[in-house]
Protein backbone atom coordinates (compact mmCIF):
# COMPACT_ATOMS: atom_id res chain seq x y z
CA UNK A 1 0.00 0.00 0.00
CA UNK A 2 1.55 3.17 -1.14
CA UNK A 3 1.51 6.00 1.47
CA UNK A 4 0.89 8.80 -1.37
CA UNK A 5 -1.52 6.82 -2.85
CA UNK A 6 -4.55 9.16 -4.66
CA UNK A 7 -6.95 7.51 -2.01
CA UNK A 8 -4.99 8.66 0.69
CA UNK A 9 -4.12 12.19 -0.43
CA UNK A 10 -7.58 13.17 -0.95
CA UNK A 11 -8.33 11.78 2.79
CA UNK A 12 -6.04 13.68 3.62
CA UNK A 13 -7.04 16.91 1.71
CA UNK A 14 -10.41 16.60 2.60
CA UNK A 15 -9.57 16.19 6.62
CA UNK A 16 -7.02 19.04 6.74
CA UNK A 17 -9.91 20.76 4.65
CA UNK A 18 -12.14 20.07 8.01
CA UNK A 19 -9.99 20.89 10.64
CA UNK A 20 -9.16 24.35 9.16
CA UNK A 21 -12.91 24.93 8.82
CA UNK A 22 -13.75 23.61 12.44
CA UNK A 23 -10.35 26.25 13.44
CA UNK A 24 -12.03 29.21 11.66
CA UNK A 25 -15.32 28.24 13.51
CA UNK A 26 -13.63 28.40 17.01
CA UNK A 27 -11.83 31.79 16.01
CA UNK A 28 -15.31 33.09 15.44
CA UNK A 29 -16.70 31.71 18.49
CA UNK A 30 -13.73 33.11 20.74
CA UNK A 31 -14.87 36.60 19.09
CA UNK A 32 -18.32 36.12 20.30
CA UNK A 33 -16.90 36.16 23.32
CA UNK A 34 -14.67 39.14 23.25
CA UNK A 35 -17.26 41.16 21.58
CA UNK A 36 -19.28 40.50 24.97
CA UNK A 37 -17.11 40.54 27.48
CA UNK A 38 -14.57 43.69 26.57
CA UNK A 39 -15.57 46.86 28.66
CA UNK A 40 -16.20 49.78 25.53
CA UNK A 41 -16.57 49.93 21.63
CA UNK A 42 -12.84 50.07 20.77
CA UNK A 43 -12.09 47.10 22.41
CA UNK A 44 -14.76 45.09 20.98
CA UNK A 45 -14.35 46.44 17.55
CA UNK A 46 -10.98 45.12 17.95
CA UNK A 47 -12.28 41.55 18.66
CA UNK A 48 -14.90 41.16 16.19
CA UNK A 49 -12.52 42.55 13.68
CA UNK A 50 -9.88 40.62 14.33
CA UNK A 51 -11.36 37.18 15.01
CA UNK A 52 -13.93 37.09 12.21
CA UNK A 53 -10.95 38.01 9.66
CA UNK A 54 -8.98 35.35 10.82
CA UNK A 55 -12.07 33.14 11.25
CA UNK A 56 -14.10 33.27 7.94
CA UNK A 57 -10.12 33.48 5.87
CA UNK A 58 -9.62 29.74 7.83
CA UNK A 59 -13.93 28.64 6.89
CA UNK A 60 -13.31 29.34 3.27
CA UNK A 61 -9.56 27.69 3.06
CA UNK A 62 -10.69 24.72 4.05
CA UNK A 63 -13.69 24.84 2.34
CA UNK A 64 -11.54 25.71 -0.46
CA UNK A 65 -9.47 22.67 0.03
CA UNK A 66 -12.30 20.00 0.72
CA UNK A 67 -13.90 21.60 -2.83
CA UNK A 68 -11.28 20.85 -4.80
CA UNK A 69 -9.99 22.61 -8.04
CA UNK A 70 -13.08 23.55 -9.35
CA UNK A 71 -15.47 26.46 -9.88
CA UNK A 72 -16.66 26.29 -6.17
CA UNK A 73 -12.99 27.30 -5.40
CA UNK A 74 -12.61 30.48 -7.26
CA UNK A 75 -15.82 31.51 -6.01
CA UNK A 76 -14.63 31.15 -2.62
CA UNK A 77 -11.48 32.82 -3.33
CA UNK A 78 -13.55 35.47 -4.29
CA UNK A 79 -15.01 35.69 -0.98
CA UNK A 80 -12.37 35.27 0.57
CA UNK A 81 -10.37 38.24 -0.82
CA UNK A 82 -13.57 40.51 -0.77
CA UNK A 83 -13.71 40.06 3.35
CA UNK A 84 -10.24 40.33 3.56
CA UNK A 85 -10.31 43.65 1.68
CA UNK A 86 -13.80 44.51 3.53
CA UNK A 87 -13.82 43.57 7.09
CA UNK A 88 -10.62 45.55 7.95
CA UNK A 89 -11.77 48.88 5.74
CA UNK A 90 -15.26 48.64 7.73
CA UNK A 91 -14.30 48.33 11.15
CA UNK A 92 -11.64 51.15 10.64
CA UNK A 93 -14.46 53.16 9.23
CA UNK A 94 -16.97 52.70 12.09
CA UNK A 95 -14.28 53.31 14.52
CA UNK A 96 -12.91 56.39 12.96
CA UNK A 97 -16.68 57.71 12.72
CA UNK A 98 -17.16 56.92 16.57
CA UNK A 99 -14.05 58.82 17.28
CA UNK A 100 -15.08 61.92 15.34
CA UNK A 101 -18.57 61.74 17.12
CA UNK A 102 -16.88 61.89 20.32
CA UNK A 103 -17.13 58.32 21.72
CA UNK A 104 -13.92 58.20 24.23
CA UNK A 105 -11.88 54.97 24.37
CA UNK A 106 -11.89 53.62 27.77
CA UNK A 107 -8.44 54.03 29.45
CA UNK A 108 -7.18 53.08 32.45
CA UNK A 109 -7.98 49.80 34.27
CA UNK A 110 -10.91 48.01 34.30
CA UNK A 111 -12.50 46.72 37.31
CA UNK A 112 -15.87 45.25 35.88
CA UNK A 113 -18.07 47.95 36.65
CA UNK A 114 -20.59 49.20 34.54
CA UNK A 115 -20.66 52.68 34.77
CA UNK A 116 -24.37 54.57 33.64
CA UNK A 117 -24.28 58.26 32.56
CA UNK A 118 -27.84 59.36 31.84
CA UNK A 119 -29.06 63.55 31.16
CA UNK A 120 -26.48 65.79 29.47
CA UNK A 121 -23.56 64.29 31.37
CA UNK A 122 -23.36 61.85 28.96
CA UNK A 123 -23.26 63.99 26.08
CA UNK A 124 -20.12 66.03 26.73
CA UNK A 125 -16.72 64.87 26.06
CA UNK A 126 -13.97 63.91 28.47
CA UNK A 127 -12.31 67.88 27.62
CA UNK A 128 -15.59 69.30 27.93
CA UNK A 129 -15.79 68.01 31.90
CA UNK A 130 -12.22 68.64 33.10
Amino acid sequence: MDIFSPENLEAARVSTGAALAMVGAFFSAIGTVGVVRFPDFYTRMHAASVTDTLGSSLVLIGLMLIGGWSLVTFKLLSIWVFLLVTGPTASNAAANGALKAGLEPFLGKWTGQKVTVRGEAALTTQDEKA
